[in-house]
């Protein structure tokens, strides 16, 4: 091997090397270096036996240096290749792939724009979690703009405004702003007068179906060329009320031949008698449609990056020929596909939600069979939970499946620590105990933590046991917290054996509630509502506690309610 050629292995073995140490901050690798050392430098395995000495001396250097010092002597030899390992091991801190054009951009800039027509299911999560998440990430920007602009159709609920921001709170983020369409009506009709003036808009007093048929045949509205002092006069004329619904509209010109039909000479203005129910805007009549009032703001709003439904992908071209005629630049679009979620026999829908509620088939939109963030929220889940599910869907444009156990398994990890263990006995059978067991249990109150102590549980002559942790004729069970029992003559024989009796195998060891002092339970569940009776320390719990049933699962401490015989704890469930 030439002098010309050892310098020149030796250069690229340094480069890898110090590659390969700042990528793991630690020490270079001989074996990892050869790999893309070879791989890069096909010329070199002609002299493969001598190389791995060379390397080895390169390392050594390599590996005598600090960290700092091996990155700032690979920013001097190979910049470029530093800057694409940090590149790539920024993007793999994050469930989310970067933002295209994050970086040509001042500040990234993003909008929620949910229609207020009902309080959010768990899919409309998605869309907070994910642009708070890129918010947070680029040190970016965003709002909840409220496109309410359809008054009729799918018309807004007033309580939703507050729902949905307070949806928002609970999933972790705070808006820098927010915005009410329906309080830009004004701003809506600057910008129509101005298209028109421009030439790229005309009324059209042409029935639906008839011009539906032409633009389906590719050929324009009789009213296409009309001058743009007539089609102002009769724009102004829908903004004062004049028409009626149906019997003119404004549409954007585009191509009426283009090979989309549904982008041909779109509407972007309607007439709607329907009033609006915020009395901000009950006086309006002509109203925008979507593309236009969402187009015209995402630009006023400086949006940088939207993410909408991949079954949304001609808004974004219906908007682009807005945009030409102002001569805007469209933002970034990032679709995606929808959620699907499972574990729920309720549809997620606002409007089948709505529905069941107002034929009494759900108490409310927190009722914990409803897909909803109230309900989630009720039941005693984090909202960082849901967003930590969300953002891990990425932003596939196909659609994903999103299976609440991982909700829960993000959730169970933020409250598992925190959550103090209680007994609960659903539909529990009443079994006496003998042979002098111990007058009180003393189970902990975490296992994972003895500095919290134990609890005190009384026990008197008998004690419930779920149905499925009865044990056989002749067979011990352990009692948790209580000691070991035998099965014999229809009681519970104490034992008095120890923990090893368990350890040993063979041996169920079951929760349980005394028969006397126990507390009733009302645990309401995704599925139905399940009686049962708790240890009698659960009666002082204070509402909003989250705590475990053990061998049950979480639980929310709701209150408390009347029954016959006194009260009821009421608890809803979160999940195993």
């Amino acid at each position: 091997m030439d002098e010309q050629l050892r310098e020149r292995v030796e250069r690229e073995a340094e480069k890898h090397a110090l590659l390969n140490a700042v990528k793991h901050e630690g020490e270079a690798d001989v074996g990892a270096v050869m790999g893309p050392l070879m791989g890069e430098n096909p010329e070199f395995r002609e002299h493969a036996d001598a190389i791995p000495g060379l390397i080895g001396g390169v390392v050594g250097r390599i590996n005598e240096l600090g960290h700092g010092e091996r990155r700032d002597r690979l920013e001097a030899l190979a910049p470029e290749a530093l800057a694409e390992l940090e590149a790539k091991a920024e993007e793999d801190e994050h469930d989310l792939p970067a933002l295209p054009g994050a970086d040509a951009v001042e500040e990234v800039r993003m909008r929620c724009a949910p229609n207020p027509n009902g309080p959010w299911h768990v899919g409309h999560a998605r869309m907070p979690a994910v642009i708070g998440t890129y918010k947070q990430r680029y040190d970016g920007w965003f709002c909840v703009r409220f496109d309410d602009t359809d008054p009729e159709t799918k018309r807004p609920d007033l309580d939703a405004y507050d729902a949905i921001l307070e949806g928002v709170d609970y999933l972790g983020f705070t808006p820098d702003a927010v915005y009410r369409a329906s309080d830009r009506l004004e701003i809506y009709y600057d910008h129509a007068r101005e298209l028109i003036e421009l030439g790229g808009a005309y009324t059209c007093e042409l029935p639906g179906e008839e011009f539906s048929a032409l633009k389906n045949a590719g050929k324009p509205s009789p009213n296409r060329d009309k001058d743009p002092e007539t089609v102002l006069a009769e724009f102004e004329g829908m903004v004062a009320g004049e028409y009626d619904p149906g019997e003119m509209v404004l549409r954007v010109k585009t191509d009426i031949k283009h090979k989309n039909p549904a982008l041909r000479d779109w509407v972007a203005f309607r007439l709607i008698d329907t009033p609006h129910p915020r009395a901000e805007a009950a006086e309006y009549r002509c109203w925008p449609l979507l593309d236009f009032q969402s187009g015209i703001d995402d630009h006023l709003l400086g949006i940088t990056h939207i993410v909408r439904g991949i079954d949304l992908q001609d808004s974004a071209k219906r908007q682009q020929f807005v945009y030409d005629y102002f001569g805007w630049e469209y933002p970034e679009v990032i679709h995606w596909g929808h959620v699907q979620l499972d574990d729920y026999d309720v549809k997620t829908s606002t409007s089948t939600i709505r529905e069941l509620i107002e034929a009494g088939e759900l108490d409310g939109w927190d009722d914990p069979r409803a897909p909803t963030l109230a309900s989630l929220e009720r039941r005693g889940i984090r909202g960082e939970a849901i967003t930590a599910a969300m953002v891990e869907l990425g932003t596939s444009t196909s659609d994903v499946d999103l299976a609440m156990s991982s909700i829960y398994a993000h959730n169970r990890e933020l409250v598992d620590d925190a959550s103090d263990r209680r007994f609960l006995v659903r539909d529990g059978r009443e079994l006496p105990l003998a042979g002098s067991p111990p007058e009180e249990a003393n189970p902990p109150v975490h296992p994972d933590h003895e500095d919290r102590g134990t609890r005190s549980i009384p026990v008197e002559d008998a004690v419930l046991l779920e149905e499925g942790d009865l044990p056989g004729r002749e067979e011990r069970i352990w009692l948790k917290g209580l000691g070991s029992f035998l099965y014999t003559r229809d009681v519970l024989q104490y034992t008095g054996e120890e923990i090893d009796v368990v350890r040993e195998g063979g041996v169920d060891v079951v929760h349980w509630v005394p028969a006397t002092g126990s507390v009733p339970v009302r645990l309401r569940t995704t599925e139905e509502d399940v009686l049962g009776r708790a240890e009698p320390g659960v009666a002082d719990l204070e509402p909003d506690e989250l705590i475990q049933f053990e061998r049950v699962g979480f639980a929310r401490i709701d209150g408390r309610e009347s029954v016959d015989d006194g009260e009821r704890i009421v608890a809803y469930y979160a999940h195993p």
